[in-house]
């Protein structure tokens, strides 16, 4: 009977870690609440450091796109990040094509040109 108690009790407490840990990536990475007993200072910190770091992996991927940007792609990249947190599972290079489908769609970017073909690239 102990065994069962213990069972229903470690399943209670990984729920609640889980739920925990969701509430903290959502503050992290979705701008959410700090949870209860986070110093919101310091997910601050931490927030602006993740999303530097996003926003250099996104230049690193898609340096096109941020060259023609220019002075633009930082506050744009934010506004981006904000309205798209990372999900889990995606990849750096999805976040970056989501990233810059988001400046065409807002005018920001030209639209994306068709490739021609050439004829001497048939074969």
């Amino acid at each position: 009977m102990a065994e069962i108690v213990n069972e229903n009790e470690l399943l209670v407490a990984r729920e609640r870690l889980a739920e925990q840990q969701a509430e903290l990536l959502k503050a992290l990475l979705a701008n959410g609440p700090a949870p209860a007993g986070f110093d919101e200072q310091r997910l601050g910190v931490e927030r602006r450091a993740l999303l530097s770091k996003r926003r250099g992996i996104v230049r690193m991927l898609g340096p096109a796109v941020a060259d023609e940007l220019g002075d633009r792609f930082r506050p744009l990249f934010d506004a981006y990040a904000v309205e798209n947190p990372r999900r889990a599972g995606s990849r750096a290079r999805e976040d970056a094509a989501a990233f810059a489908e988001w400046c065409r769609a807002r005018g920001e970017l030209p639209e994306k040109r068709r490739a021609r073909w050439k004829f001497w690239q048939s074969n």
